[in-house]
């Protein structure tokens, strides 16, 4: 792997001139379970600056949403977090939202940080209307007067894109298609304005227009309202579109991150070159055989020694089986964690960004 100088001391972050809106420095959550402890989060590290699109990407089992659940500190048990921190910088220094008190995390839930999960229709309540959920989320963290709450409800559902909006606040959760749905969880998560809005598979289960769609407005959202945005998705492309910033997750570490354009075009771990190599491509002259992954990702209870992916590496040398790699810098602001050069691979890299 081609060297770098190390143009910062932590792993996760971005730029220490910058001053980000949330920092993950070294966070670990496990499952503690009669079979054992499953590492589902060991180590992760990573910065989200104001205003910045980041994608967390994987495989089903990876860590993503585990992570997410973390810094909301949502995490079901037998789980818990054990040790890193999570810092919301809401002005001055930072917050460990890790080590909040009860009240304080109820006022930073849906008011400066929001979450967005994949299934809206167990989210949403299905004996209330859609109208009332959105006021409802509003009134809960009073943020407006009951009033100004009543008024917002319809503009935000027509900022949404949601047709009709004033009929459909009169709706129930299961009179509207999955699409709509999912409007009507960002109108509820984007109601307080948070600085901070977590995307859990938005996508999930939606046709490909109405994936279109909802991508287009969060696309907007970002640009318009100066939201911050953490997606969490296996979909490359909808990361390649959205984000600025990768994050690649495998068996609960960072295995690769930096900026979305240099990662995508120059991966430099094997895994993320994979994952790359396993999505289809509309841009290529004629069909290319997608190249599968082999294997299954390992048990988060007893992961492999050395490189966690090196099983399921074509890559792989002798240290990859015992030693462990860091997330060390391979580029400008780009890190990796391997110990193979990606240059001796080149030649089978997938060419240009998605």
């Amino acid at each position: 792997m081609a060297s770098a100088a190390k143009t910062h001391s932590d792993p996760g972050r971005r730029n220490q001139t910058l001053t980000p809106l949330l920092r993950v420095e070294d966070l670990r959550t496990y499952f503690f379970t009669s079979w054992g402890v499953v590492r589902a989060v060991d180590g992760v590290s990573f910065d989200v600056g104001p205003g910045e699109a980041v994608g967390i990407v994987g495989e089903s089992g990876c860590g993503k949403s585990v992570t997410a659940l973390s810094i909301m500190r949502l995490v079901p048990p037998p789980g818990r977090i054990t040790g890193g921190r999570i810092l919301f910088y809401a002005g001055g220094e930072g917050q460990d939202v890790a080590r909040m008190s009860e009240r304080r995390l109820r006022e930073l839930r849906g008011s400066d940080v929001a979450m967005v999960f994949s299934d809206p229709m167990t989210s949403l309540n299905p004996v209330l209307r859609v109208g009332d959920q959105v006021r409802e989320a509003m009134a809960a963290h009073r943020r407006f007067t009951p009033r100004q709450a009543g008024e917002r409800v319809v503009p935000l559902l027509q900022r949404m894109r949601l047709t009709r909006a004033s009929r459909r606040a009169g709706t129930y959760p299961h009179q509207l298609s999955g699409g709509a749905r999912q409007r009507v969880m960002l109108a509820m998560g984007l109601s307080n304005e948070p600085r901070l809005l977590i995307a859990d598979e938005p996508t999930a289960a939606l046709d490909l227009t109405v994936q279109a769609q909802v991508v287009e407005l969060l696309m907007d959202l970002n640009r318009e309202l100066g939201t911050a945005i953490v997606l969490v998705t296996h979909d490359l492309s909808l990361v390649a579109s959205l984000c600025t910033r990768v994050v690649v997750m495998y068996a609960g570490q960072v295995v690769e991150q930096g900026p979305a354009r240099q990662l995508l075009r120059d991966p430099q771990h094997p895994y993320t070159w994979s994952l790359l190599r396993a999505a289809p491509r509309i841009d290529r002259p004629r069909p290319v055989r997608l190249a599968a992954i082999g294997g299954t990702p390992p048990d988060a209870a007893r992961p492999p020694f050395g490189c966690r992916f090196h099983p399921r590496c074509r890559h792989r040398v002798d240290r990859c089986s015992s030693d462990e790699p860091p997330l060390d810098p391979v580029g400008d602001h780009h890190l990796a964690r391997c110990w193979v050069t990606m240059d001796g691979v080149a030649a089978g890299q997938p060419d240009g960004p998605l």
